[in-house]
């Protein structure tokens, strides 16, 4: 089960940092822009590690 929340998490935490972003440049709010980056980029990792779960097993 693990693999299914950490893609959930990854979707999710992806979807909020783009918004995130998109909120940061029309505001011009450089700080609000780089953390939707940042947590854009965690959700893709988050991502990976569901797939690597899924390809191991969730007992990783």
């Amino acid at each position: 089960m693990g693999e299914l929340v950490d893609k959930i998490k990854g979707n999710v935490n992806e979807a909020v940092g783009k918004a995130k972003q998109a909120v940061g440049k029309e505001r011009r709010d450089e700080r609000l822009a780089d953390e939707g980056a940042a947590q854009e980029v965690k959700g893709k990792g988050q991502q990976f590690a569901g797939k690597v779960k899924g390809a191991l097993g969730d007992d990783i």
